[in-house]
């Protein structure tokens, strides 16, 4: 094409969408002028497929489920009112736990504050948390992170080793999403005999993020844990960050959950 045909197709292949600051140039890409038009029915239908996804339509065929992580950052998008009022109270407890961890109203058997977080889980469980630690940690945070992401057993020494004697003034969270995840219960028993070493009680110190009547969470409430929060089945391990098993940390360490999440100005937020 010589210039002035360039420069035609730019203009008119050029997409501006002032509302969510973004321009997307599709001039010097290689396809024909009938290409849209070939397009727009296949696009169609999977927008439609898309909105069923999101309306609650079952994904995984096999074990029946639904795929609602969009419906953590808008719960007035979910397909039903339990749903949606499930999300809503789950953001207010994280909220009101985490206030109470800042504020000392809960606090470690010794009566000091929470300095530490230990956090057990693997794969999704791990790398979200993971993930909002790096990217938006900050020297101000309320409360250092720290990981068991893998069951290396040199890895859990280094780790208890960095945390020494702030283990009495550490929180640790357990997550799993099935709550029967062998790799996180290994890490859950390191860390509850690393308490037990130093004479602390684990269950005084530890809250579990996971699926309802789960193993793990059957544990927690036996035991009698700090807390529960749950893990529903229609959330995906890889985008669970905007759940419990990312905002819990984040909240604890300092971050606002509406930091976190769309602003949709809900009394549910």
């Amino acid at each position: 094409m010589n210039k002035l045909e360039l420069w035609q197709r730019y203009r008119k292949y050029l997409g501006v969408y002032p509302e969510i600051g973004m321009m997307l140039d599709l001039s010097r890409m290689n396809f024909t002028d009938d290409f849209f038009q070939l397009m727009e029915p296949l696009m169609q239908q999977a927008l439609e497929q898309m909105a069923e996804l999101e309306r609650g339509g079952i994904a995984n065929g096999d074990e029946k489920r639904m795929v609602g992580h969009y419906w953590l950052r808008n719960p007035e998008l979910a397909p039903t009112k339990e749903i949606s009022s499930e999300i809503g109270f789950t953001l207010r407890a994280i909220k009101e736990f985490t206030e109470n961890i800042h504020s000392g109203a809960i606090s470690p058997p010794n009566g000091s504050r929470y300095t530490r977080m230990l956090i057990i889980g693997i794969g999704g469980s791990a790398l979200g948390p993971q993930f909002v630690a790096d990217a938006l940690g900050s020297p101000k945070d309320k409360i250092t992170p720290f990981f068991f992401d893998n069951t290396d057993p040199d890895g859990m020494d280094l780790v208890l080793a960095r945390i020494g004697s702030y283990l009495k003034e550490t929180l640790t969270i357990v997550i799993s999403k099935s709550g029967g995840t062998k790799e996180t219960r290994n890490g859950m028993l390191e860390a509850k005999k690393a308490y037990e070493d130093r004479g602390l009680l684990f269950a005084r110190q530890a809250v579990a993020v996971t699926g309802r009547d789960s193993e793990l969470d059957r544990t927690a409430a036996a035991e009698g844990w700090l807390a529960r929060f749950p893990m529903w089945d229609w959330v995906g391990g890889r985008t669970s960050v905007t759940s419990a098993v990312g905002l819990l940390p984040a909240a604890s360490r300092g971050l606002t959950l509406t930091a976190c999440l769309k602003e949709p100005g809900s009394a549910t937020w």
